[in-house]
């Protein structure tokens, strides 16, 4: 099953989204047939942010962070598109079964999976295509522990640079990835991959998670977001001097297929660093509710996932079957599913959003009969497809396809 990401697609109204009641409502009725819980694709805004997330990379090809969607039948359609090259997967089994068909995929992640690393090292198609991450010695001797450099095809190595802001008034801000973080470090990595037998070194990548995944414009706290700018500029000014020193230290050594930066939150800045040819993104795909906090852009709410109401515990409360589909990262509201239709409901402070019950209140629960559904959209983007099997992709005349999940493909990977 594939879709069709054209700029120029079928469908004939640009921003339905911008209209909530006619959009959900365009969206319950396509998939009125559907038992809860039913996942949606809107393809209309799947079009507008495939083409959206091309536009902020103003001409840098864009890598498919698979972990954000799940959906092959969605990888294919992006791959399609001119723009969009390879795939960043996040396992190491992930990456060999999307390499059956994709030929370039980088791990962002480093492996642990020997049984994954034996079949890549018998795999000469498979060791072609698919580029390990390292950012330790380590990790090169457990690849030999598993399969000596005589007895294995050659494995594709990514050097991966910390790209956190330190400070000392306020320490560690970012993600806890990788030990290296001078030119220096990396390239002492660098000599040892050249050095080592059955390796070759094609990559650099650095992810600069306090920008890309941290929104600049959170609601009801504007001084909060107005420091957070001011700290990310610093970081950004910081780590674009660094990175093209390291990568500088690093073609000193050897040549390199790629520099892998960024992600959907910090597409713009990432675009203009010249020391980056590439540019990792995916949740921009589907939209999830935590990129509504961002000034430089404002995706499509493009995936949503529909409930049942199953009983009215009083006149002004309804009871959806589910719900508790929380996001991971530090626990907070922002990590719970946000109701998107009808609009008037809340969740119950004492009970939030429950692994089988989630009641709602609010001006439109007393309206709320069983059997109606309410929609809703998870905090981020790929997690939804591990709640599901399939997603119903909505276009003009209603369910234009239906996509399997990794999860309705019979695969789970972490």
């Amino acid at each position: 099953m594939s879709i069709e990401l054209t700029a120029g697609g079928r469908v004939t109204d640009p921003m339905p989204w911008l209209d909530p009641r006619r959009y959900w409502g365009g969206i319950e009725r396509a998939v009125s047939h559907v038992d809860s819980p039913a996942a949606v694709l809107h393809l209309g805004a799947l079009r507008y942010n495939t083409h959206d997330l091309l536009r902020r990379a103003a001409g840098k090809p864009i890598r498919i962070a698979s972990k954000s969607i799940r959906v092959r039948g969605v990888i294919d359609a992006l791959l399609r598109q001119p723009g969009y090259e390879g795939v960043l997967a996040y396992s190491l089994a992930e990456a060999l079964w999307l390499a059956e068909t994709v030929d370039d995929v980088v791990v962002g992640y480093p492996t642990a999976e020997r049984g994954a690393i034996d079949r890549l090292g018998a795999d000469e198609r498979a060791a072609r295509r698919v580029t390990l991450m390292i950012d330790s010695v380590e990790h090169l001797d457990l690849v030999d522990s598993v399969v000596p450099p005589g007895r294995r095809a050659e494995i594709r190595v990514c050097i991966e640079l910390d790209a956190s802001f330190r400070t000392p008034a306020l320490g560690h801000i970012g993600v806890r990835r990788s030990p290296l973080r001078t030119p220096d470090a990396v390239r002492a990595l660098a000599e040892v991959v050249e050095r080592r037998p059955g390796f070759r070194l094609v990559g650099v990548m650095a992810y600069e998670a306090q920008i890309a995944g941290q929104g600049d414009d959170l609601a009801g706290r504007p001084a909060w977001s107005a420091a957070l700018r001011a700290i990310q500029r610093r970081s950004w000014a910081e780590l674009r001097e660094r990175r093209a020193a390291v990568v500088a230290e690093v073609r000193a050594v050897t040549d390199l297929e790629f520099v892998n930066g960024g992600g959907t939150g910090s597409l713009e800045l990432t675009a203009s660093d010249d020391a980056v040819t590439e540019i990792a993104a995916g949740s921009g795909v589907f939209g999830g509710h935590l990129f509504d906090h961002y000034r430089a852009f404002t995706p499509a709410p493009a995936a949503a996932f529909g409930l049942s109401v199953v009983r009215k515990p009083s006149a002004e409360l309804a009871t959806i079957l589910g719900g508790g589909w929380v996001a991971s990262g530090p626990p907070g509201l922002d990590r719970l599913p946000m109701i998107a239709w009808p609009e008037g409901l809340r969740m119950l402070p004492r009970e939030m959003a429950g692994e089988v019950q989630t009641p709602v209140a609010g001006a439109a629960a007393a309206g709320l009969r069983l059997g109606d559904r309410v929609w809703l959209r998870h905090t981020k983007s790929g997690e939804l497809s591990e709640r599901v099997d399939a997603f119903h992709v909505i276009g003009d005349d209603g369910v234009e396809d239906v996509l399997p999940t990794y999860r309705g493909e019979g695969r789970g990977f972490i």
